[in-house]
């Protein structure tokens, strides 16, 4: 999958992209990120990208003359098959929740995402209107500007990517995941066995698989009973993991 970045700080982005899985999987060209200066874009010797909001009020917003000048340049050649596998994304905080499912989604059904950073109050509407597929926010709450969230974004999608993570089984029981259930994922534990006198739970060490089965899917219902009780309204549950969380919930004396 290719990642195109168009930000007025493209060095924002040196360390980020050039460290752990990401560096190493553009490293065998499983992934390719290319940052883009917006300012190039602009056709005065200022390097003007924003202006005063019609109507009045605080903040400046990004002109649509240098995004919509970016855009048409990184897709001049692309074939009418590589167009619909294009998706020109916006970061903001009025887009679609940003979710596992999202990004799942995206790494099947897109090759090439060109992520626009949004700043100050915004971009000009007729960007959303007219050259954005989709708009996406990573959270209900505001940031300084898009390049964070961009980051979010290429970091959930490329994980999903074949040969990323190195195994092709290594994200399908994540939180959130279709594998999880949308559940969160079970506790993990490592070695020592015993660390300052708290102990692994015997049943992980037991080599019974079915019953380690069974305590991580309890496992993960009772952290998602503690931590997002908001998701297991939408999971798939048995009668008996129902009546087991109600006892949970309302325990008899």
């Amino acid at each position: 999958m290719r990642f195109d970045l168009l930000t007025i700080f493209p060095e924002f982005f040196r360390g980020p992209i050039d460290h752990g899985i990401i560096r190493r999987a553009r490293q065998q060209s499983l992934i390719s990120i290319d940052v883009h200066d917006l300012r190039t874009f602009t056709d005065d010797r200022h390097h003007i990208v924003d202006d005063r909001p019609f109507g009045g009020g605080d903040g400046m917003v990004l002109k649509p003359e240098p995004i919509f000048r970016a855009v048409e340049h990184l897709r001049a050649e692309e074939s009418s098959a590589e167009e619909s596998a294009t998706c020109v994304l916006l970061l903001s905080p009025q887009g679609r929740q940003w979710t596992q499912r999202e990004a799942a989604r995206m790494a099947r059904q897109y090759r090439r995402l060109i992520l626009i950073c949004g700043r100050y109050e915004g971009v000009d509407e007729r960007v959303v209107e007219h050259l954005v597929t989709e708009e996406v926010s990573i959270g209900d709450y505001v940031l300084t500007g898009g390049e964070l969230p961009a980051l979010v974004v290429i970091d959930a999608v490329a994980r999903l990517l074949p040969g990323v993570l190195g195994s092709e089984t290594s994200a399908v029981h994540d939180s959130f995941s279709e594998g999880a259930g949308g559940l969160l994922d079970s506790p993990h534990y490592t070695r020592p066995a015993s660390f300052r006198g708290w102990p692994v739970p015997e049943v992980l060490i037991s080599g019974h698989h079915g019953e380690v089965a069974r305590w991580r899917r309890r496992a993960a219902l009772t952290k998602t009973l503690r931590c997002r009780p908001d998701l297991l309204e939408a999971a798939a549950l048995s009668e008996e993991e129902r009546a087991w969380l109600a006892s949970l919930v309302n325990p008899r004396d």
